[in-house]
């Protein structure tokens, strides 16, 4: 008997080494700094809860009956030709679709009320924030205040964040656990967020999509502040020596890894328009500009030539 205990005990090493690595890990999701956060955060127990109503029960009543009609039992009900029970019936369909229903209700509610692309309501001017995916860091333009950055954003709490998100090089996603939400960057395209930040906080941003070789050092510092610490922030970015000029930011654009956050005191006018303008010769369909001509893109055509002078625009 002795023998045989210890592989058994062996056998639960992984699982106590697992359980060890995964007390390491942060509870972000668990612990938000925003509204939206908090709401996702709450929804995911929900869900959770509604789904153990079904899952707790059918555990308690698998090990109930392996113990109560066990071999050693004699005085279990034997019923070789049962075949039936009414009440066992409704147990099994009616608990199951109540639940799918509050399921669907709860669902259908928290998709409309947590749209990304839904504004916050809120009696403050929000923050606009323009970000661009690239290889691999992350570029913040700030439209209203004539400012960029890398690798950084900085905003007030209790604050509307309208973000506006592409990318200039592969498909990412831009995702801020602590505040809630992800959405995806892509080249030629523009999505939107909306997030807000409930107090003071120093936040990690990241890629959630996998993007190559720099993907595990994609990251950024999202920082809330008060509105007086912000201000000042913005002032000493319009003080800094660098400016994102056109040839600035070809050299940003080039892959890299690991970037150190950056500053610009200013950047070409436009300039997200222009990074999600350039790919419009890769949509068909799409008039494309050459040379103060407009060329059809139709479907079926060859496409290089546009697609190049979508891109040099």
């Amino acid at each position: 008997m002795s023998k045989n205990r210890y592989p058994r005990l062996l056998g639960f090493l992984p699982l106590l080494g697992m359980m060890l690595m995964l007390g390491g890990c942060k509870w972000t999701l668990l612990d938000p700094k925003g509204q939206v956060g908090l709401d996702e955060r709450n929804l995911i127990i929900t869900a959770t809860l509604l789904m153990l109503l079904v899952v707790i029960p059918v555990i308690v009543m698998t090990f109930a009956f392996a113990w109560k009609y066990r071999a050693s039992n004699t005085n279990a009900t034997y019923a070789p030709k049962w075949s039936h029970s009414t009440k066992i019936e409704i147990a099994v369909w009616l608990v199951p679709i109540l639940i799918i229903i509050a399921l669907g209700y709860v669902t259908y509610k928290s998709t409309h009320a947590l749209d990304p692309y839904r504004p916050l309501e809120s009696d403050v001017k929000p923050i606009n924030i323009e970000v661009v995916a690239l290889d691999w860091k992350w570029l913040f333009i700030y439209p209203d205040q004539g400012i960029a950055t890398v690798n950084q954003i900085r905003f007030p709490e209790h604050t509307p964040l309208n973000f506006k998100i592409t990318s200039d090089a592969v498909m990412n996603s831009f995702f801020i656990p602590a505040l809630g939400g992800q959405i995806y960057a892509m080249a030629g395209m523009q999505t939107k967020l909306h997030l807000i930040a409930n107090q003071k906080a120093e936040m990690e941003g990241i890629s959630a999509n996998y993007s190559g070789a720099g993907f595990t050092g994609m990251k950024f510092k999202a920082i809330s502040t008060s509105q007086e610490d912000f201000d000042a922030w913005v002032a000493e970015v319009k003080a800094a020596p660098k400016q994102l000029d056109q040839a600035e930011y070809e050299a940003l654009a080039k892959p890299s890894q690991n970037n150190p956050v950056a500053l610009y005191s200013s950047y070409t006018p436009d300039l997200f328009q222009k990074i999600v303008d350039k790919y419009e010769g890769m949509k068909p369909g799409k008039p494309v500009k050459h040379e103060k001509k407009e060329v059809a893109a139709v479907e079926g055509t060859d496409m290089s030539s546009h697609s190049a002078a979508g891109a040099e625009e």
